[in-house]
């Protein structure tokens, strides 16, 4: 599930940045999407297969905090790159006349890092909450099985649920690894 949700995210990502068709506020942001899906798998899944190779669930303090940080940070761009995405679509279904003046790549690109940024002042205030609140007890079983929904099987599936139904992501891709279009 790890190498699916890496090549594809790597592909679709790839697609978008080598073909000039495909640069739009749309595919901008689905790229964008793919990279931060990436990184958000990354950071915990490598450790989860070392852990189940070895047996050990053993990881520092500072490891636990590191991968942490970058756990919310990541999870909580994917929520914001997916507001900005329906955000394109409402203007391009509500205002199609309109949205190339609206989408421009002024605006695309604020809105990228108003993402960006407004994930790194949430994860703070969340960290600052977390300090103050207690742990309450809840069901191992069903943490695991959540865990694992979030953190591999949706990276995993966007691709092929934004992207690679697409017939302009599809004709990049084959052009990409050399097979006609």
């Amino acid at each position: 599930m790890y190498l699916i949700t890496m090549v594809g995210n790597l592909l679709i990502t790839l697609a978008v940045t080598s073909h000039s068709h495909l640069h739009t506020p749309m595919y901008f942001f689905l790229s964008n999407l793919s990279f931060v899906d990436i990184c958000f798998t990354s950071t915990t899944v490598p450790k989860m297969l070392v852990n189940i190779q070895t047996q050990s669930q053993v990881i520092t303090y500072g490891g636990c905090i590191t991968q942490l940080y970058f756990f919310i940070f990541f999870g909580v761009l994917d929520n914001f790159l997916w507001t900005v995405m329906a955000y394109d679509r409402f203007v391009a279904i509500c205002h199609p006349l309109h949205y190339t003046l609206i989408m421009n790549p002024r605006l695309c690109g604020l809105l990228l890092l108003v993402s960006w940024l407004s994930v790194v002042f949430l994860f703070y205030c969340t960290v600052i909450g977390v300090y103050f609140s207690s742990a309450s007890p809840h069901s191992t079983h069903s943490s695991t099985v959540a865990s694992v929904m979030y953190t591999v099987v949706t990276p995993m599936l966007n691709p092929f649920i934004y992207s690679l139904r697409n017939k302009d992501i599809k004709g990049a891709l084959k052009r990409f690894c050399g097979v006609e279009a």
